[in-house]
């Protein structure tokens, strides 16, 4: 049997908020970081932090607003400052575009890798949290924070370790607090919003 590879697709419309700042080397390529700001329907907006190999400084630079495509990738920030786990969105594609209304758009397939948990708000909504393991090529994965609400919730709550899961949602950022050496800070956390569940991927033979 092939090995299965998850479903990673983003495509997100909105302004750059920072010009490119260089991130890292991999395989003799240069990759650079930029944070796009993605606004929402309710007037909120995301930050979301891109990886890209083209630092075009035409295309990137502050207030441009950009359209790309690409992936979303987890990776475990081993320096102890800020969040264990660091979501990004690579790059493949990206075009400049006029000013206008946001765009956040993710389909995933994966697995999931723990037991979903489900809660509920104070005012009695439900909740689940998942965790979905999405496969790359060559035996790597990306281990991405999915949350689900009302009826969605109930229905990913009755799911267990293993199962997989297709869904479309959005990349969206939540700010919370946190006391660290006995001081208030606040941290960024970056999660797959669930809008809707797809049908089941079917396993490559």
């Amino acid at each position: 049997m092939a090995e299965y590879t998850g479903e990673n697709r983003i495509i997100l419309r909105g302004e750059v908020a920072a010009p490119p700042a260089f991130s890292h080397r991999n395989h003799g390529v240069d990759y650079y970081a930029v944070t796009l700001r993605v606004p929402r329907l309710s007037g909120a907006e995301d930050m979301l932090n891109l990886i890209t190999a083209d630092p075009d400084p035409t295309l990137w630079r502050p207030d441009q607003w950009v359209q790309t495509e690409g992936e979303v990738r987890s990776y475990n920030n081993r320096t102890g400052v800020g969040s264990r786990l660091v979501i990004t969105v690579l790059v493949r594609t990206a075009q400049s575009v006029p000013p206008g209304e946001g765009e956040n758009r993710l389909t995933l397939s994966g697995a999931l890798c723990k037991l979903p948990v489900r809660r509920r708000t104070p005012l009695g909504r439900e909740i689940c949290d998942l965790l979905l393991a999405v496969n790359r090529p060559y035996g790597r994965a990306d281990y991405l924070p999915c949350i689900a609400w009302g009826s969605l919730a109930m229905l990913c709550g009755s799911m267990g370790v293993g199962d997989r899961l297709r869904l479309e949602g959005r990349l969206q950022s939540r700010q919370y607090r946190k006391v660290v050496d006995g001081q208030d800070t606040i941290r960024t956390a970056y999660e797959v919003s669930v809008m809707n569940l797809l049908p089941p991927p079917e396993a490559e033979e």
